[in-house]
């Protein structure tokens, strides 16, 4: 019986006024202040080319930073290369040695780390234990599934417990059942270990699930930091609303404004929210497709222009005065009608106020 136990070491990051840039021109990460805590998992997220993928290989050691300073723990390691990091990657590809038996992939990096061949051993075969794959150690990466090769990725970094455990876009080979267990034994994983993971992806609601934070970033900076409920219900602006889930961004007017509630027109419905420091004048209204209430009494106007069934729930595109709007209802018994008119609310949980720019 193995009792070897895979230890936590786990590191806070820091980075400290942080640009990466290639060549003259290319700023690919523009002064970035950002601080991980140890033991949470912290998501990247953003579109192609924002920046993410960057930050995560300066975490590493495989991109060095053009300015400023980054720090694991106390140690400042901001010119050290990739091996004098106490980091682990776990790459989008899996990066398994096809030749070598799950076991022998397991070992591997724990091979240049000090242990004799027993312990080698040992630690290897408790890295597959604590990833579910208990008994596979003899297989071949190819008599594996992609779900379970990517566990063995994830064991191959756990053996080598390391201050930081990177993930770099690690679900986007798997379909969409795969990558939705796949992402709870990630986080299964990292909350029983007390582990510091920085994860990348470009996928909104893998962030949300298995993030204790996440760090929007766009065009080379962070446009906002929070928890996944924090950047659901208070984007910051109209970008994050936008990227954070799905979102309905309506044109309103803010008529008034008096201990920071504001009162807002929307085609002449009015409604009052937390005015978020603005003042009177235009303004947006970031709207989450569940919190339009469609047939409210006191409301605007619109039309049913499309109603989709899609098993629990429906889906309607509404067409107002002022554009298009997406909505979805758990009623799939009573469906509303292509082209009827409705009166559209907001729920009491509803909107949110951005700026107008």
């Amino acid at each position: 019986m193995v009792e070897t136990q895979i230890a936590s070491k786990a590191a806070p990051v820091r980075f400290e006024n942080v640009t990466k840039k290639f060549g003259r021109d290319v700023i690919a990460v523009d002064n970035i202040d950002l601080h991980v805590e140890a033991g949470k998992l912290v998501t990247l997220l953003g579109p192609s080319g924002c920046g993410k993928t960057t930050t995560l290989r300066m975490i590493a050691g495989l991109e060095m930073a053009t300015s400023g300073r980054i720090l694991i723990g106390a140690e400042d390691v901001t010119n050290l290369p990739a091996t004098d990091r106490d980091v682990s990657m776990v790459f989008q590809s899996y990066a398994l040695f096809p030749h070598m038996t799950v076991l022998e992939n397991v070992s591997y990096g724990l091979k240049f780390s000090g242990f004799n061949k027993s312990e080698t051993r040992d630690r290897a075969i408790a890295g597959l234990d604590l990833v579910g794959l208990k008994g596979f150690g003899e297989r071949l990466p190819s008599e594996l599934s992609g779900g379970q090769q990517q566990r063995v990725a994830v064991a191959r970094a756990l053996v080598l417990e390391p201050q930081v455990l990177l993930f770099d876009e690690p679900l986007s080979n798997l379909d969409a059942k795969l990558r939705r267990q796949v992402r709870e034994d990630i986080r299964a994983i990292q909350q029983d270990l007390g582990l510091t993971v920085v994860y990348v992806t470009h996928d909104q609601e893998e962030a949300l699930a298995v993030s204790d934070e996440i760090v929007v970033m766009r065009n080379a900076s962070i446009a906002q930091i929070g928890t996944p409920r924090e950047l659901y219900d208070a984007p910051v602006d109209q970008f994050v609303a936008d990227f954070i889930g799905e979102a309905n961004i309506l044109p309103c007017t803010i008529e008034h404004v008096e201990n920071d509630l504001a009162r807002i027109n929307v085609d002449g419905y009015r409604y009052e929210l937390p005015a978020r420091g603005l003042s009177s004048g235009a303004a947006k209204l970031a709207v989450r497709p569940s919190r339009l209430v469609i047939g409210e009494k006191d409301g605007f106007q619109a039309r049913i222009s499309k109603a989709t069934y899609v098993g629990v729930r429906m889906e309607y595109t509404l067409e107002a005065a002022f554009g298009s709007m997406f909505a979805v209802q758990d009623d799939v018994d009573a469906p509303l009608e292509v082209g009827s008119d409705v009166t559209v609310g907001f729920s009491t949980k509803g909107p949110v106020l951005l700026p107008e720019a």
